[in-house]
């Protein structure tokens, strides 16, 4: 008899995505994306370091963070807060 994993809430999910994604941003470019809301339909993040001013910062929004996020969550919106 196996038992399965133990579910998360997706709060939580959310959360732990954000922090991995957080994790390879700062590592790789000096830059930060932190989860400011997520309610079940938008999730909404702001860039910071080395993100803040640069003219990649779209690319690194809507590319990475949201292309990540569309992943594992492929109906939410993904929103900058600034």
């Amino acid at each position: 008899m196996s038992v399965p994993p133990p579910a998360f809430p997706e709060q939580e999910q959310m959360k732990a995505l954000i922090e991995q994604l957080d994790s390879y941003i700062s590592h790789y470019h000096g830059g930060s994306v932190s989860l400011i809301e997520f309610d079940g339909e938008t999730v909404k993040v702001r860039l910071g370091g080395a993100c803040l001013g640069c003219p990649l910062s779209p690319v690194t929004l809507h590319g990475w963070v949201e292309g990540t996020i569309h992943q594992f969550f492929p109906n939410v919106r993904v929103e900058e807060v600034k």
